[in-house]
């Protein structure tokens, strides 16, 4: 089996033109990022997660953390292994007992999972080939208005920074122009 590459959490985005939202992966060694379109509540959960937003009540990841703790399971790492007709597929590892569980998710909800219990993100090589995008260093557009960032993970890296960022908020805008046509994957 081919290694998996590691990412981050880069930010959350959200158009203020349709209720799409993104959340926008980034390897941790390379300059590059993997979209994924997300339902508008698993992008709060997210981001509330990311924020480190004390809810008054549960929301449903931190009652499904909280069932895993309670029956002492142990979320290891989230994967994203597939791709296919334009939908991903992810995995939530976890160790129950010494034994190593594949539960089957949406990478959302497994994102939202793991950010509350700490764990690498995982994406397959596969999926990184073929739905990966490698900003250009040299494209310097100024960012639309509508397309605000929700929750960055962690500052903007010193070489191509913010700059490079420029290329998805543009692609996005086009998106919102097109009616969304040509979107990128999403969940199902």
């Amino acid at each position: 089996m081919t290694e998996m590459i590691e990412v981050l959490i880069d930010s959350v985005r959200v158009s203020l033109m349709s209720p799409q939202r993104i959340v926008l992966l980034r390897q941790k060694d390379a300059q590059r990022y993997l979209p994924i379109w997300v339902g508008p509540f698993e992008a709060e959960s997210i981001t509330a997660a990311l924020n480190e937003i004390e809810m008054v009540r549960p929301l449903t990841h931190d009652l499904l953390r909280n069932v895993f703790n309670i029956f002492q399971g142990k979320i290891l790492r989230v994967e994203i292994v597939a791709l296919k007709e334009d939908i991903y597929y992810g995995n939530l590892v976890v160790e129950k007992d010494g034994q190593v569980l594949n539960i089957d998710s949406r990478p959302s909800d497994a994102i939202a999972l793991g950010v509350r219990a700490h764990v690498p993100i995982l994406v397959s090589p596969e999926v990184m080939d073929v739905a990966a995008i490698v900003p250009e260093a040299d494209m310097r557009a100024a960012p639309p208005a509508d397309l605000p960032s929700e929750a960055p993970a962690e500052p903007a890296p010193p070489s191509g920074g913010e700059e490079s960022l420029d290329v998805f908020e543009n692609f996005l805008k086009k998106l919102d122009d097109q009616g969304g046509e040509d979107k990128p994957a999403r969940e199902n």
